[in-house]
C-alpha cells in the first residue's frame, strides 16, 4: 500500500470516529428534554419548578462554554489527539455521574445532577473544536472539493442522530417499566455513555491528517515556548470571529430551547395524552431534524455556505412567524398539523444555520489558530443557548404563552438571514490550504517570524497527491514538486 493509500485511509479512520463521538453530543441535548417531563411528573411543580428545569437545562450549556474555550485552546496548542480523548472521558464521566445523582433530599439530588450535567457540557463542549476540526481536516483530505457535504454528514447530521435516538429510548424504557419513571429518567441518561465508551480506545489511536500531522510535532513543541501572535490574529481575524460567534449565538439562542422544552410544549397540548405518547410525537418531532441535515449538506457543496446561511434562516424566520400566528388555533384543534409545523421549523435550522455554522468557524481560520477560533465561537453559541433557555419561560409568560418564543425567535432568525447574506464571506474547495498561505503571507508582512507558529522551514506543503512527505523539509517538498 502507498503512502497515499495510508494517510488516506487514515483520514477516512479520522471522519469516521471524530464524527461518531459527537453522536453523545446530540443524545444528552435532547434527552434532558424527556428527563425535565419525567421530574416534573416525579416531584411536582412545587419541589421542581420552573428555576430548578432552567437550572438542569442550561448546566450543560454552561460546562459546554468552559469545554470549548479552553479544549479550543488545547488543540492547538498541545494537539488534537489529547483533546479528543480527554473530551470523551469528560463526556463519559458527566453522563456516569448525572445517572447516579442521589441526595439526602429531592434538593440534594436534584444539585447533584446539574453538577454533573456541567461537567457533562466541558466534555460536550470540548468536543465541538476537537471532533469537528479533526473531522473538517480530514474531511479535506477525503472529498477534496467537496468536503462541506462530508463534514455535514460526520458532525451535524450525527448530532441530529442523536437527538431522535435521544427520544427512541425513553418511549422503549416507558414501553419496559410503565409509570415507575426513576429508572426511565435515570438510564435515559446512564445510556448516553454507550457511544463515547465505544470509540473512546480509537480516538486514542487516531492517527492526525495530513494537514495537520505534517506540522503537528514541531507545532506542538514550539508552541508552549513562543507565544502565539494574538494581536495579529485580532487585526486581521475580529471581524470574522465577530460574524462567526454572533450567528452562532442567534442559532442556538432559536434552536436550543425549542428542542430543550420540545417535550414540555408537547405535553402542554396533548390534552391528556399519556407519557409515553407524549415522548413518541417528539420521536416525529426530532425525525425532521435529519431530512433538513441531509439537504444542508447538499446545498453547501451545490450553492455554498453563504447561500445556504442565509436561505435556512429567512425560511425558518417565515415558517416560524406563520407558527406562531397560528399556534392558539392549532395546538388546540389540530395536533398533528402543529407538529409538523413545528417540525418543519427545526428543519429549516437544520438546513441552514446548523450545518453552516460550524463548517464557517471551521473554514475562515488558519490551521495555528482554528481550534481556538472555533473554540471562542462555539461557546459564544452555547451562551446563546443559555440565555435562550433562560429567556424561554418568561418570553412565555409575557407573550401569552409558548407563541412568543416563536414569534421572538423567527424575527430574530429573519434579521440574521440579511446579515449572513450581505456580510458572510464565501470559501472555495482550497479555502483551507488557501487561507493557510494566506495567513503566512501575512505574517511575514508584518515582520513576525513564522518559525514561532510551527510554520518555517519545516512547513510541509499541503496538497493532495503522495509527493508529499510528512516529515520532509519544505526544501525537499519542491524539488519533488518541480521532479
Amino acid at each position: 500500500m502507498s503512502g497515499n493509500d495510508t494517510t488516506i485511509d487514515a483520514s477516512y479512520f479520522n471522519v469516521l470516529f471524530s464524527g461518531f463521538a459527537l453522536l453523545s453530543d446530540g443524545y444528552q441535548s435532547g434527552v434532558i428534554s424527556f428527563v425535565n417531563l419525567f421530574l416534573g411528573k416525579i416531584y411536582g411543580p412545587d419541589v421542581f419548578n420552573a428555576d430548578m428545569k432552567s437550572r438542569l437545562s442550561y448546566a450543560m450549556f454552561v460546562g459546554a462554554i468552559v469545554g470549548q474555550l479552553g479544549f479550543g485552546l488545547i488543540i492547538d496548542r498541545v494537539g488534537r489527539k489529547i483533546g479528543l480523548v480527554a473530551t470523551t472521558v469528560l463526556v463519559i464521566l458527566g453522563a456516569a455521574l448525572s445517572c447516579a445523582s442521589s441526595g439526602t433530599t429531592v434538593d440534594g439530588l436534584l444539585w447533584m445532577m446539574i453538577i454533573s450535567r456541567g461537567i457533562l457540557g466541558v466534555g460536550v463542549g470540548g468536543e465541538y473544536p476537537c471532533s469537528s476540526v479533526s473531522a473538517g481536516e480530514s474531511a479535506d483530505e477525503v472529498a477534496p472539493g467537496k468536503r462541506g457535504g462530508l463534514f455535514v454528514m460526520v458532525t451535524n447530521f450525527v448530532i441530529d442522530l442523536g437527538y431522535v435516538i435521544s427520544a427512541i429510548v425513553p418511549v422503549i424504557l416507558l414501553a419496559i417499566f410503565k409509570d415507575n419513571l426513576e429508572p426511565v429518567w435515570r438510564l435515559s441518561l446512564g445510556l448516553g455513555i454507550v457511544p463515547p465508551l465505544s470509540v473512546l480506545y480509537c480516538k486514542s489511536s487516531i492517527t492526525l491528517p495530513l494537514c495537520y500531522n505534517a506540522n503537528h510535532i514541531i507545532y506542538r513543541t514550539s508552541a508552549m515556548r513562543k507565544s502565539v501572535p494574538y494581536l495579529l490574529i485580532i487585526k486581521r481575524y475580529w471581524f470574522r470571529l465577530l460574524l462567526t460567534s454572533g450567528l452562532w449565538f442567534i442559532y442556538d439562542f432559536i434552536s436550543y430551547p425549542n428542542g430543550v422544552f420540545s417535550s414540555v410544549i408537547i405535553d402542554s397540548v396533548a390534552d391528556g395524552q399519556s407519557t409515553i405518547d407524549v415522548v413518541a410525537w417528539n420521536i416525529l418531532l426530532y425525525a425532521f431534524y435529519l431530512p433538513g441535515c441531509i439537504a444542508g449538506a447538499y446545498s453547501v457543496d451545490k450553492i455554498g455556505r453563504r447561500k445556504t446561511l442565509a436561505f435556512g434562516l429567512l425560511a425558518q424566520g417565515v415558517v416560524g412567524m406563520i407558527l406562531g400566528g397560528v399556534y392558539e388555533p392549532l395546538s388546540k384543534n389540530c395536533m398533528p398539523m402543529f407538529i409538523i409545523m413545528y417540525g418543519i421549523f427545526l428543519a429549516l435550522g437544520e438546513y441552514g444555520p446548523g450545518p453552516t455554522m460550524g463548517l464557517n468557524s471551521m473554514e475562515l481560520f488558519p490551521t495555528a489558530v482554528r481550534g481556538t477560533c472555533y473554540g471562542i465561537a462555539a461557546a459564544v453559541g452555547k451562551v446563546g443557548a443559555t440565555v435562550g433557555t433562560l429567556a424561554f419561560v418568561p418570553m412565555q409568560e409575557a407573550m401569552g404563552g409558548y407563541r412568543g418564543p416563536f414569534l421572538v425567535g423567527s424575527g430574530i432568525a429573519i434579521a440574521a438571514s440579511f446579515v449572513a447574506w450581505f456580510l458572510l464571506p464565501e470559501i472555495g474547495p482550497d479555502g483551507l490550504v488557501e487561507e493557510d498561505a494566506d495567513f503566512r503571507e501575512y505574517l511575514i508582512a508584518h515582520g513576525y517570524d513564522i518559525s514561532q507558529l510551527g510554520l518555517g522551514n519545516q512547513q510541509v506543503e499541503v496538497v493532495h497527491d503522495n509527493t508529499k512527505n510528512s516529515s520532509g523539509s519544505i526544501e525537499s517538498n519542491h524539488s519533488r514538486t518541480e521532479n
